[in-house]
Parts: structure tokens; sequence; C-alpha cells
């Protein structure tokens, strides 16, 4: 994690990438409402998914939605 203070100094600096740093999971289009959607997983993924989140210092769902805007964007 960075402060805002050393996101803003890399970004003015304009030499690195700063997506990087970014939480993408919180990204909306303006006036857009999320939608919410319940996915069934068996419980092994859930425990994958909760030691991933909690080595990453994110929550599980912001985790999942992580994962799949990255695979979206592979597309």
């Amino acid at each position: 994690m960075i402060t805002t203070k050393e996101f803003d100094e890399i970004f003015d600096k304009g030499e690195e990438d700063i997506l990087q740093y970014a939480d993408l999971s919180t990204i909306r289009k303006i006036n857009e409402k999320p939608q919410r959607v319940n996915i069934d997983f068996p419980r092994w993924v859930v425990s994958r998914l909760d030691q991933e989140s909690k080595r990453l210092g994110v929550s599980r769902q912001a985790l999942v939605k992580m994962w799949i805007a990255e695979r979206f964007e592979k597309a």
C-alpha cells in the first residue's frame, strides 16, 4: 500500500503505471449502479479465496471483482 501523496507523486512523474496501485474493484462508470449477483462456490474455493484475500489485504468480494476485471481486460 502507498499513501495518497506517494500515488500523486508517481502520477505526476508519469514514469510508472499507476494502475498497479489502484483498487480497480471499486471503479465504476459515472451514474452506473452496481448490480448484486450471488454465486455459489464449493467450500474449498471459498477457503482459497479467503486465504488469498487475507494475503493481499483485501476483502473476498474485492478480490473476486479484481480477478474478474483482470480477466475482461485480457479478453
